[in-house]
């Protein structure tokens, strides 16, 4: 994914002399390509991520699409207030790049355990949230996001994920993209883990669909209430925390239309994410998820 973000940024920082990148000093091997082809438009501001965050904004008040770039929770919860007071209540123009969404930088801890990011992001007024699933994902969302003004929240694991199935030429916002086709039952797996629910799905769930959710924040409510009509069951699968996620926004949007005479039923919506705790424990990102029950079953 890192990969499909920079090689993407750099091709519309080529004919969008608006877009600059920000570098929170880390990305080396990453961010070359771009910090080379546009040195006027790139900055390596150091280990500061909330002064990363104002300067974004000032960039973004002259008339820049600015991105900044750094690990898990450092330009997320770290500057959680420039995130509010500066980017989202002024609408500016900066989109956050997080890499090592979940439990990618397991190793180290719960420090760079990325797991409430989302819930937090997606309760702020104007912010996009995003979380691609593959590197076809990942580049459709960069590109619509070196065209949109406000903020933005682009979620990346941290290694090379491979493409699952196929997307077209057009990303819909907030809407669950079809991976494969199922009858009865819907697996919803939004950011790095829906390669794991490809694979799952074949031996745990045959004959089930397979959506992936690469934009969570706005949410596309038609689309949704669509799936809900279509399917009996739902599960939803995230590497975030069970609290305020992709599940509970699909619950919400459910819930809601329901409330409204939208839908004449509610199907029975499963939601699989790590629980409400913090986890203590050093380890690697798959030997995390099974620990946090991040698995499907039958």
């Amino acid at each position: 994914m890192r990969n499909a973000f920079i090689k993407t940024l750099v091709e519309c920082a080529r004919v969008n002399d608006s877009i600059f990148f920000i570098s929170g000093d880390v990305g080396y091997s990453v961010v070359e390509p771009f910090a080379e082809q546009f040195p006027d438009r790139f900055l390596n501001i150091g280990i500061a991520e909330q002064n990363m965050t104002g300067v974004a904004v000032g960039l973004a008040k002259e008339g820049y699409n600015v991105f900044t770039y750094s690990i898990g929770n450092f330009p997320t919860l770290r500057c959680l207030e420039q995130i509010r007071y500066d980017v989202c209540y002024h609408n500016a123009s900066v989109k956050i790049v997080s890499v090592g969404g979940g439990f990618a930088y397991g190793p180290l801890g719960a420090s760079h355990h990325c797991t409430e990011d989302i819930g937090i992001l997606r309760t702020i007024p104007n912010m996009v949230v995003s979380a691609p699933g593959d590197p076809l994902e990942t580049s459709a969302i960069v590109r619509w996001m070196c065209n949109i003004p406000g903020p933005g929240y682009l979620r990346l694991n941290k290694g090379g994920d491979r493409v699952i199935g196929e997307m077209g030429t057009i990303l819909v916002p907030g809407a669950p993209r079809e991976v494969r086709a199922g009858r009865d039952l819907a697996v919803i797996a939004s950011g790095a883990i829906l390669e794991y629910s490809e694979g799952a799905i074949d031996t745990l769930l045959p004959g089930a669909a397979l959506y992936s959710m690469p934009v969570i924040s706005p949410i596309d409510a038609l689309r949704v209430v669509q799936l809900a009509r279509q399917f009996e069951r739902i599960i939803t699968i995230e590497e975030h925390q069970l609290n305020c996620g992709m599940g509970s926004a699909i619950v919400e949007v459910v819930s809601d239309a329901y409330a409204e005479g939208i839908l004449n039923r509610v199907p029975c919506i499963k939601r699989i994410a790590i629980p409400n705790r913090f986890t203590s424990v050093a380890g690697t990102q798959a030997y995390l998820r099974q620990m946090n029950g991040l698995i499907l079953q039958p």
